[in-house]
Order: C-alpha cells, then sequence, then structure tokens
C-alpha cells in the first residue's frame, strides 16, 4: 500500500520538526540552511564533534578495504582496540557489540554465568537504582530503574531488584543469597543528571568485596572523556569488576563494548555468547581513531576544564532565573532543573539555534562535544538565559 512520507516509520520517537543535514565541530544546519549549535551532541555520541577528521579518515581507509567478516576469524582492528581499552582501564579483556542496551545485557550475561558456572551457586540477582536507565531490550528496561520505559512490556525479565541512590542502607536492605552483582550509573544522566556520592561509591565497591559480588558499572553516557576522565569510575578510585561502553566510542559509528576483569574470561567462553556485527572492521576503525584522539588531543583534561567553565557559567547567570532551581553535573555532562517541565522551553532553544535535550521531566540536560569552546559555552548560556528569562 501507498503510505506518505514518515509514515512507513513506527513513530516510536518524538520528533522535533527540524531536519538535520549537515554537521561540522560544534555546528549542525538543517534543510532550511538554518545553523545550530548543538549542546546534545546526539545524546553524548559525537564526543569529537560532527565529522571528526581522523575518524573520517579511518573510515574512508577501511571502506576500501574490508566491510564485514564474521567473529569466528581474525580481525586486527578489533584486537588493537580492545588492547588500547584495556592498557587504558583497570579491565583486562572486552567484548564488542553494537549499542549500550547490549554491552548491558552482556554484563548482566557475564555476571549470571560467572557466578552459576565459575563460582558454582546459584545467584543471579543484579541489584540497579531507582532512576537508572541500563537500555530498551526486555532485560535492560527491567534493570531501569523508571516504570515509564516498562509500560505495555510485562512480564519482565526476572532477578531485578532496586535500591534507592547514594543510599548504602538501602543497598544492603536489597543484598540476598541470590544477589550476583550491582550494576550502577556514577551520573544517572537519564534519571536526571544525578552524581554518585564518593563515600557512597566506596562502600558499595567495599561491599561487593565483602559478599563476592560483581561491581559492574555502566558508563554507556559517561564514558570516552565526558566526564573529565576517561571512564567516570576513575572519579571514585575504585577497581570495577565490569565496565559497560557505546555511545562516544564510536564518534557516531554504533559501536557498544563490555570489559571485564581476567577472573571472567571462563564465564564468557566460547560460544557463551555472541553479536554477529560487534567488533566489525569499520566499527573498530572508529573506535581506535576515537580513542587516539581523546588520547593524543588531551580532551579528558579539556572536558574537566570546559566543563568547570560552563557549570560556574550557569551556576553565576542562570539560577537568577525563577524557572531555574538548580544546576549540577561533572565534566561536560551537565543538568538545568527547572520548576516545571522543561519540553516547551527545549523547544524554544531550539528555535533559537541551541540544541539541548530533557533528563527526566524538568531538567535540561547539557552535553556539548569535548572540543567545545568558551566562545561556544557563553552563547549558549545566552540563549538559555534569554529564554528562561520569559518563564
Amino acid at each position: 500500500m501507498d503510505v506518505e512520507d514518515g509514515e512507513s516509520l513506527f513513530p516510536t520517537y518524538s520528533k522535533y520538526p527540524v531536519t538535520l543535514l549537515k554537521g561540522k565541530g560544534s555546528l549542525v544546519w538543517d534543510d532550511q540552511g538554518k545553523e545550530y549549535l548543538d549542546c546534545m551532541s546526539g545524546i553524548a555520541v559525537c564526543n569529537l564533534g560532527h565529522v571528526p577528521i581522523k575518524v573520517k579518515q579511518r573510515i574512508q581507509e577501511q571502506l576500501e578495504q574490508l566491510w564485514h567478516v564474521s567473529n569466528l576469524f581474525h580481525i586486527p582492528h578489533q584486537q588493537k582496540l580492545a588492547k588500547m581499552l584495556a592498557n587504558n582501564s583497570c579491565m583486562d579483556q572486552v567484548f564488542f557489540c553494537n549499542s549500550g542496551a547490549e554491552a548491558n545485557e552482556a554484563a548482566i550475561k557475564c555476571a549470571r554465568r560467572y557466578q552459576q558456572r565459575v563460582l558454582g551457586n546459584l545467584r543471579y540477582e543484579i541489584i540497579t537504582f531507582e532512576k537508572s536507565f541500563h537500555g530498551r531490550t526486555i532485560a535492560t528496561l527491567t534493570a531501569t530503574g523508571q516504570d515509564k520505559v516498562k509500560d505495555g512490556f510485562f512480564p519482565y525479565s526476572a532477578g531485578f531488584t532496586y535500591a534507592p541512590y547514594n543510599d548504602i542502607e538501602g543497598v544492603k536492605n536489597k543484598i540476598t543469597k541470590r544477589t550476583a552483582a550491582i550494576l550502577v550509573e556514577l551520573v544517572q544522566a537519564e534519571g536526571g543528571v544525578y552524581t554518585a556520592d564518593l563515600q557512597f561509591v566506596k562502600e558499595l565497591s567495599a561491599l561487593c568485596h565483602e559478599h563476592d559480588l560483581l561491581l559492574m558499572i555502566d558508563e554507556v553516557q559517561t564514558g570516552m572523556g565526558r566526564t573529565g576522565k576517561l571512564f567516570a569510575y576513575e572519579h571514585y578510585g575504585i577497581d570495577p569488576d565490569i565496565v559497560t561502553l557505546a555511545k562516544g566510542l564510536g564518534s557516531g559509528f554504533p559501536i557498544g563494548a563490555m570489559m571485564g576483569k581476567m577472573k571472567l574470561r571462563e564465564a564468557f567462553s566460547a560460544g557463551t555468547h555472541a553479536s554477529t556485527f560487534g567488533g566489525a572492521p569499520l566499527a573498530t576503525a572508529a573506535g581506535i581513531a576515537t580513542l587516539e584522539t581523546i588520547l593524543e588531543d588531551g580532551l579528558c583534561s579539556r572536558a574537566e576544564k570546559m566543563g568547570d567553565y560552563a557549570l560556574q557559567k550557569m551556576l553565576d547567570q542562570l539560577l537568577n532565573y525563577d524557572i531555574v532551581q538548580a544546576v549540577r553535573g561533572i565534566g561536560l555532562l551537565l543538568g538545568i532543573e527547572c520548576r516545571s517541565p522543561v519540553a516547551p522551553i527545549i523547544n524554544e532553544l531550539i528555535q533559537h539555534g541551541l540544541l539541548v535535550l530533557a533528563a527526566g521531566t524538568n531538567v535540561i540536560r547539557f552535553i556539548p562535544n569535548l572540543y567545545i569552546t568558551e566562545e561556544e559555552i557563553d552563547r549558549a548560556v545566552e540563549i538559555l538565559a534569554s529564554v528562561f528569562e520569559r518563564y
């Protein structure tokens, strides 16, 4: 049957009335030629800005050589990227996939199989946190501590329980003889840009050691320099068992990763898990170029510096408006909490040439690329202020 433009897509996204066709650095342009300052970065994906040169060149080179090969063969780029990630983290090995949800699925499976097949117990429950977000597959939406993503998808996967964030006693109350692991975001980006307290995270790590639980850190949105460190767990002085990545790892090319300790190797032995496209030559070429750029250009320290600048600028200039209740965050992952729903505010900001997005109902999320300049931050805050003064 004939359908109208757009009607052949399932309406799973509430789209803004904008069609973006071109991007470079911090800027994007729509089909009418209008310019926008992009401070959402494809939801923390374009950490290097749009069309970064080194990543573009590396993908173009790979396009001339080999696009896809089964994981039944050795893939040099895959091996190189895994080694780079291990050498720049406290992890030992990597499983590649295509997205954050897949990375968290792999973490859940690895934790359960480690407990059941390596340690020989029947542990399978994963403790996650209220307001968390871990993906939209059946298992990861069940792991997510927000009811809104679960509506209509009953029955949910068994084996998940939810603790209050930043409340160690609440976590202790959730531990049972069936608990296998704890999965936590160190910044709850989707849940409202809430940052984990240092003492809470240290006690959480100690609790995992005490009860032989795996500590799993969801770095899908916080990883790859976003918080001012390559990985957010580095701010806390902890040594997690599993770290999951995606978003910023490929600069827009789909790639995800689950990184783990050597002790988990037996749990993920041959035939236990797989991903057809995971770690393919094109994706890992993009990942190598992305990680090389972050390290060579010192983008972690730049994110820390620009994040401090942006946070102070917002505290100084935006808290004066009645609509603004708080500003918080770390590095270039910041949230502006408002006293009313932010959807209409975001629509106005887009009309004024600034792209940001919501984190929950009342929070505006500010996640620009790691190359953002002070001048671009000033421009963003000026637009925010001009809109806030009407509320």
